[in-house]
């Protein structure tokens, strides 16, 4: 059969060899490939920033210092160049209910799942400061540095009253996104 000619372009009808559909599988494959290529691309930025060990942004697994089983994750992210704190989840049975009675400032009464206990951090060369963080089980607020450890797996939480030299750190444990 002679070619079908439309403007610049020749179309072969198909044989009855089953060429049209070994034809069309070959097409699809490179379709297909195409598209998976071009979404990674798409996607690639986002992973990569939610995956960045260099920062402490992400889901943090928090370890309770007395016992050394987790306690609850904490999301950091970070808003205005300045990373703040949420508890998402706690691992303490029945405290789906729970409210921060004992906080004295805004946050009093507020539920503890989504309760913002880190605020306001900055980066100050190696480590992050001048910012908050609050425990939710007595109320205070202390100040706080963050530090990344173990190449970004592990985040050293320090609490404190005045100097760092007065205070408690945690270490916490950087969940898989």
């Amino acid at each position: 059969m002679p070619p079908i000619c439309v403007g610049r372009i020749d179309y072969f009808p198909f044989t009855k060899r089953n060429f049209g559909a070994q034809q069309m599988k070959a097409s699809l494959g490179r379709l297909l490939a195409t598209a998976a290529i071009t979404l990674l691309m798409i996607t690639a930025p986002h992973r990569a920033s939610a995956e960045d060990l260099n920062s402490p942004v992400g889901l943090w697994k928090t370890i309770d210092d007395n016992t050394g089983k987790p306690r609850g994750l904490v999301r950091i992210f970070e808003q205005d160049g300045k990373l703040f704190g949420r508890l998402e989840k706690s691992f303490k049975p029945g405290s789906e209910n729970e409210r921060c009675e004992k906080c004295t400032d805004a946050r009093k009464n507020q539920p503890i799942f989504g309760l913002l206990i880190i605020r306001d951090m900055v980066r100050a060369e190696d480590d992050y400061r001048g910012g908050d963080i609050l425990d939710p089980e007595n109320g205070s607020v202390y100040r706080c540095k963050l530090k990344l450890d173990d190449d970004g797996k592990k985040l050293r939480v320090r609490g404190f009253i005045g100097f760092s030299l007065i205070g408690r750190t945690q270490v916490w444990e950087r969940e898989n996104p």
